[in-house]
């Protein structure tokens, strides 16, 4: 059976009038292009934090890696919320932003999968032997990092086209007349 596709729609308050919603297919293509994602967590006592990595798309999830000791395996083992996000350094483009709940991967099936999704992906950074991440598709299959699941609970498409640095007036806030602004919400079937 098929998967179900997301069903986008624009939020008003931040779409120009013009603006159609970003379809679930573009974003899951920018998904794919995408080198460096951000992820999101909650430290123990509250405070944010950000860091890049590596991440892919398999079937229906994102995946990144970690080890067991780094700040964001901590952080995801007492809050597994969390949220990556890619797209655009600049004040054009289009951003993906991916929240839902990190669950660590055990099944030794879906670790070679991915692993293999990375290599794919990566190239040579993961495959040839001065790669940058040379090994680590073996230390996923190995379970000697931690592989993190996360299946969309909401997925978010900004895409923000040519628009002026500021509002010419208080007015255009928030639709931005003169860009073509949008916001849309994916909603998981």
């Amino acid at each position: 059976m098929a998967a179900e596709m997301p069903v986008a729609e624009l939020h008003a308050g931040f779409s120009s009038p013009e603006a159609s919603p970003t379809d679930w297919a573009e974003g899951r293509r920018r998904i794919d292009e995408a080198e460096v994602f951000w992820l999101s967590t909650v430290r123990p006592d509250g405070r944010p934090h950000v860091t890049p990595l590596l991440a892919v798309w398999h079937g229906q999830a994102m995946y990144f890696c970690t080890g067991p000791e780094e700040r964001k395996a901590k952080n995801l083992k007492q809050n597994p919320q969390c949220i990556l996000t890619t797209g655009e350094n600049g004040l054009d483009g289009l951003d993906v932003v991916v929240e839902g709940r990190a669950v660590v991967v055990g099944d030794k099936a879906e670790l070679e999968r991915v692993a293999n999704t990375y290599e794919s992906k990566y190239g040579a950074h993961f495959t040839a032997p001065d790669g940058t991440w040379f090994g680590l598709g073996d230390a996923i299959r190995g379970g000697k990092v931690l592989l993190y699941r996360v299946t969309p609970t909401t997925e978010f498409i900004r895409v923000v086209l040519p628009m002026p640095l500021r509002p010419r007036s208080a007015s255009d806030w928030p639709s931005r007349n003169n860009s073509e602004t949008s916001l849309s919400t994916i909603a998981s079937p």
